[in-house]
């Protein structure tokens, strides 16, 4: 393995980069994202990501010097406790931040044979776009669109709560919302638009989602929803609740991935 470095000053070049990075909720100058918790770093690992280089706190030196044993050629850089609390972006860091670079996807691997899209139109908040990604990857969308107005996914809150998904489920960013309109219209893609209240029928039903074929969910700003150009290029759907009129972002989205995926995989077999 390299041999651990020392770093002490919050000049230092490394260390710049890294707080630029996460002020700005961004990758690094040199393209890599700031990835920080022990579970993270696993998670990397395990979806064969490049670990560029690890920073950690002295107080988790032998930590990461173990992970450094594992990773031969991977840049080890230790900071004073003090100095690695100041860059981090956690109340309660567990002392360890990993540097990688994310995997590079295209449209075309978002969409694959039968599609199922989550589109962030707006999505500000970065615990919520984590978490949706989570979802998402839990129950098999082929991806997720951030579109420009959206909070980044390289934000490091949005990759913590992502809890590693954004390492393997595939995604673009900034994509430009009329280009994305366009191609997931010539690839017959269905757009579907969460929208509060109950809509539908006399009965104050929603009107039925037919998730089964190439469909994309799209998911609006927390304070004014799914906007006017995207629901225009959609279908309504809402989720009936009793005695709230909408529910959370991420919530939201969990729900209508998980009936999505109910609806496209088939009930197992009953045994005899």
């Amino acid at each position: 393995m390299r041999r651990a470095e020392t770093i002490a000053s919050a000049a230092n070049p490394l260390v710049k980069d890294v707080r630029r990075a996460i002020a700005r909720g961004s990758l690094t100058g040199h393209g890599l994202a700031v990835a920080e918790s022990f579970h993270l770093l696993e998670e990397a690992l395990r979806s064969e990501c490049e670990v560029s280089c690890i920073l950690a706190a002295e107080s988790a030196r032998s930590a990461a010097e173990g992970y450094g044993r594992r990773m031969a050629g991977t840049r080890v850089a230790v900071l004073p406790d003090a100095l690695f609390q100041g860059l981090s972006a956690t109340e309660t860091s567990q002392g360890v931040m990993a540097l990688v670079r994310p995997p590079v996807w295209t449209l075309e691997q978002l969409l694959g044979a039968r599609p199922l899209v989550v589109i962030l139109d707006g999505l500000q908040d970065p615990g919520n776009a984590g978490s949706i990604v989570r979802a998402a990857e839990a129950f098999g969308a082929t991806g997720v669109l951030f579109p420009k107005g959206s909070v980044s996914p390289y934000n490091p809150k949005t990759l913590r709560a992502s809890a590693g998904s954004l390492f393997r489920l595939p995604f673009l960013e900034s994509v430009d919302p009329a280009t994305a309109r366009a191609a997931l219209r010539e690839r017959g893609v269905a757009l579907y638009a969460a929208v509060p209240g109950r809509t539908g029928d006399a009965d104050g039903l929603p009107a039925p989602a037919d998730f089964s074929g190439g469909c994309g969910l799209i998911i609006g700003n927390e304070a004014h929803g799914v906007s006017a150009e995207w629901r225009g290029a959609a279908q309504d759907v809402s989720i009936p609740t009793a005695g709230v009129e909408s529910l959370n972002a991420a919530v939201a989205a969990g729900i209508l991935l998980y009936e999505a995926r109910r609806q496209r995989v088939p009930p197992a077999m009953s045994k005899p």
